[in-house]
């Protein structure tokens, strides 16, 4: 079955999704910019200006003009969830960039319009792919940790006046959020993942610190509490002087203790287990993979959302995975608005906005 496939924003992470379409063998037939010339700079960037595909400016045009099984949306933040609910309702299967709604409610509509039309909903939070983060994640279902005590995520990179200046609306409560919106949401997804999804309360604050020309915030902190008593923190900031520093994920519990590092944790820095069989799992992975603030993983979510296509079920992160994700950044939003811990689940937290 040939996958006819169109990509819609062509922008700062699309270079990461198209070349992982064409190698995954997908028949890229479409692409999409508000802007015409990114579609230009996007295919002279990766050496195919002889790709043959057809070129739109609105996304509506396109589904009314092509035959498509599945879209990749790669916009603004804000319009992920109007162009995802679209292409749903049409029956074409949908992978989303994160987050992938600034809403729960247009989270939701985007699951029940998921199932009511038989297509996949996929999540862009690739670096669940990553090779170290399969290693921790079977080392927890084997039950190496024992006990878990506790993780933690500390996001410390660095955006600067000329980032957010590429688009008017980065930084914006209306279409972007801040630092654990946009920068940490990988990060928190991850930790909601090793701590068993389950949470029953989240607390943080936000602050603007070093960014005065924007609305959202530059640092947050905060702390969850999981469901099977396991512990979580999280630091995620926007405002480390010059360059990105570090993603850390560390995990401890009563048989082990892992912490993963580099720019996008993709580097074991530390894999000490009681279990012999456990701790020789580190050997499975290459050591040498250099990360990148995107991970390196976006070919094997193409690769698993073909799988998906292919056999009619939902992709391995799915729409509820990018749920929880959103859930777990509003749930911190909210806390600090209310000045106070936020039970799970959340249902709703309305229209991005707050003073800082």
């Amino acid at each position: 079955m040939s996958i006819r496939y169109a990509l819609i924003g062509c922008g700062r992470i699309a270079p990461n999704h198209l070349p992982s379409a064409l190698a995954c063998g997908m028949d890229v037939v479409a692409l999409c910019d508000t802007n015409p010339a990114a579609i230009d700079v996007l295919l002279e960037g990766l050496n195919l200006p002889c790709l043959h595909v057809n070129r739109y400016s609105d996304y509506r045009t396109m589904l009314d003009s092509e035959s498509l099984d599945m879209v990749a949306i790669a916009t603004d933040s804000a319009s992920h969830a109007e162009i995802a609910k679209y292409c749903l309702a049409q029956g074409v299967a949908v992978l989303v960039e994160k987050p992938m709604a600034l809403s729960l409610s247009d989270a939701d509509e985007m699951l029940a319009l998921s199932q009511e039309h038989g297509v996949p909903l996929g999540v862009c939070q690739q670096n669940r792919f990553n090779d170290a983060s399969l290693l921790v994640k079977k080392a927890l279902d084997s039950g190496g940790f024992g006990k878990l005590s506790h993780v933690s995520v500390q996001v410390r990179w660095w955006r600067d006046a000329a980032y957010y200046a590429q688009d008017s609306w980065r930084g914006t409560w209306e279409k972007d959020g801040g630092a654990l919106m946009n920068q940490c949401i990988h990060g928190l997804d991850l930790m909601r993942w090793f701590g068993g999804s389950e949470i029953s309360t989240v607390s943080a604050t936000l602050a603007n610190r070093c960014h005065p020309y924007l609305e959202v915030e530059d640092v947050g902190i905060g702390f969850v509490q999981f469901t099977n008593g396991a512990i979580g923190s999280f630091e995620g900031t926007t405002n480390l002087y010059k360059k990105n520093l570090e993603e850390r994920i560390t995990l401890i519990g009563e048989k082990g203790t892992v912490v993963l590092g580099g720019e996008c944790a993709q580097e074991i820095e530390v894999w000490e287990f009681s279990d012999p069989a456990i701790q020789a799992l580190r050997n499975e992975i290459d050591h040498s993979v250099q990360s990148s603030v995107y991970g390196s993983s976006h070919s094997r979510v193409y690769a698993d959302f073909k799988r998906a296509l292919l056999t009619s079920v939902q992709p391995t992160v799915d729409g509820r995975c990018g749920r929880d994700a959103l859930e777990l950044v509003l749930a911190a939003y909210k806390s600090h608005v209310d000045k106070a811990s936020v039970s799970l689940p959340l249902y709703d937290f309305g229209t991005l906005s707050m003073h800082l």
